[in-house]
């Protein structure tokens, strides 16, 4: 594994990232973007689930929030990607960056589990309690792994 995770850091990309004096800067500012970009489109869909904001109709609020959700996490996997490749093999020594891994594996089963009772109920607006909790434990997990991406850079 340490092999592995030391030719990511040869990179061409790693290395021009590490070479760089503006590279590195504007994809860490991008990565920021992207995690304010899709904690946001999280939060508000998730409060949406929970009953605020009834004056928005549910549907077309919660598909908005979810695509810009979606592009968001996409931007934040590249630049995370990329932010990775620099210092690979520190950073998968870390326990946090680990957890962080988990909690985002985690947010994205539940996510899944979301979406796969919203088909079964076959509901533009998904009723219950599960589904409330399920909005609720994406809130707690989203935040933690704002934290725990931001304990990753003081550690």
């Amino acid at each position: 594994m340490a092999e592995f995770l030391a030719g990511i850091e040869q990179l061409a990309v790693a290395r021009w990232l590490k070479a760089s004096f503006v590279a590195y800067p504007i994809v860490n500012a991008l990565h920021i973007m992207s995690i304010g970009a899709l904690l946001t489109g999280v939060m508000l869909m998730d409060l949406r689930i929970c009953g605020a904001f009834r004056s928005l109709p549910y549907a077309a609020f919660v598909a908005l929030l979810r695509r810009t959700a979606s592009g968001a996490f996409a931007g934040a996997l590249v630049t995370g990607s990329l932010l990775f490749s620099v210092k690979a093999t520190t950073y998968a020594a870390m326990p946090i960056f680990l957890a962080k891994m988990a909690l985002i594996l985690l947010a994205g089963v539940n996510f899944f589990a979301f979406m796969r009772l919203r088909r079964a109920t076959g509901g533009d607006e998904p009723a219950g309690g599960v589904v409330i909790i399920l909005a609720m434990v994406s809130l707690v997990l989203w935040i933690s792994v704002l934290f725990a991406g931001r304990f990753i850079g003081f550690l």
